[in-house]
């Protein structure tokens, strides 16, 4: 049985990711968040899902939650306090796979009117790439999303990825494409280690996404 735990998982991608990973019937879950009990209620009797309240914060939490697991998922990775704290207690644990969600322009790749906008809407990104260094540096086998803008459309599941070191052009991606990207390297853990990549929707390379 593949442990993997979401921490961060009331997240708008965690809402699409869970039902996906649940379909697995080798996979026991772990779902931490703030409130957690409360929150996923709907997944308490489950028999293959574990509720934690916790706070990726306190490192005590975490070390709970995180110990036995075989793959980690965190659902922003734009915080250095928190990124700190999840490298530090995976290598504690010793456990090795970890999967992020991010932002893309933490390497200035994203090109064109597109990259221009995207500076804009953005601001200042000091700390976001502060936050993604940490795990670029922390020697743990990890996926970094570098993620398009985010919709919802349950039709649109399409994904590309895009290598680190290439431009980022393309402008959109729906949280359930991002979903099924993840399960997919969830279950096949060797696709995309250690390397960051970017996730878009194919055939969107425009000045900006089109719901704005």
């Amino acid at each position: 049985m593949k442990k993997v735990i979401l921490l961060g998982a009331t997240s708008n991608i965690s809402a699409f990711l869970i039902p996906r990973l649940l379909e697995e019937s080798d996979i026991e879950l772990t779902l931490f968040a703030r409130n957690a009990s409360r929150q996923l209620l709907q997944y308490s009797d489950h028999n293959r899902v574990t509720l934690i309240d916790g706070n990726w914060n306190n490192l005590s939490d975490l070390e709970t939650a995180i110990n036995g697991q075989d793959i980690v998922y965190l659902a922003t990775g734009h915080f250095t306090t928190a990124n700190q704290n999840v490298v530090s207690t995976m290598k504690t644990d010793g456990v090795d796979r970890l999967i992020v969600a991010g932002g893309l322009g933490i390497y200035d790749e994203v090109a064109g009117k597109f990259g221009i906008w995207n500076a804009q809407m953005m601001g200042d990104y000091t700390e976001i790439k502060r936050a993604a260094q940490i795990i670029d540096d922390s020697g743990l086998n990890y996926t970094f999303l570098r993620m398009a803008w985010l919709y919802n459309n349950d039709q649109h599941l399409d994904y590309k990825v895009i290598p680190q070191g290439t431009p980022f052009k393309d402008t959109q991606v729906t949280r359930q494409a991002v979903a099924k990207l993840i399960a997919d390297i969830i279950k096949d853990p060797v696709l995309y280690q250690r390397t960051s990549i970017g996730v878009a929707e194919p055939n969107t390379a425009w000045d900006k996404p089109s719901f704005y």
